[in-house]
């Protein structure tokens, strides 16, 4: 019996064809509640995982996207940003997202959000991104998850 993906998942995955990405989203059965988890159940180190967090540099919402391994440096990534960063509330999360926490795509949001992408992710062949959904990964590479998201690639530590 084939499942189809949840309504958000088909929205970043039609994002992602518009964007020149083979759009394919993999449904697993199980939610990943950390990056550890996801890492775990895909067979990749958690440097591979990219977790998409939104926070609000100087009260304006900004995507960025981390690898597993690290944790952002609100000071030191804020100053790189130019701005006080902070991380956003989970109310602003689906407002600007249109995804829940857990599941949140680099893409596919409602309007398109300032992304930057975290060098440390260049590190690695292969990248999985949440889908849109917490039971739902893509694969990218870095360069492709910087065009695909029109990101800028800083140091996030």
């Amino acid at each position: 019996m084939s499942r189809s993906l949840p309504t958000v998942a088909s929205r970043v995955s039609d994002t992602l064809i518009a964007r020149g990405h083979h759009g394919v989203i993999v449904t697993q059965a199980q939610p990943a509640h950390t990056a550890a988890e996801a890492a775990q159940a895909l067979g990749v180190d958690v440097g591979a995982i990219t977790k998409s967090l939104l926070f609000l540099l100087d009260d304006e919402p900004v995507l960025l996207l981390v690898s597993g391994a690290h944790q952002v440096d609100l000071t030191r990534t804020g100053e790189r940003l130019q701005g006080a960063l902070a991380p956003a509330p989970a109310r602003m999360v689906r407002k600007f997202t249109g995804q829940p926490i857990g599941g949140v795509a680099p893409v596919g949001h409602p309007a398109n959000l300032s992304t930057y992408v975290d060098n440390a992710l260049s590190r690695h062949r292969e990248l999985w991104a949440a889908g849109g959904h917490p039971n739902t990964v893509f694969r990218t590479s870095f360069s492709e998850l910087v065009r695909i998201t029109a990101g800028l690639a800083i140091d996030v530590d």
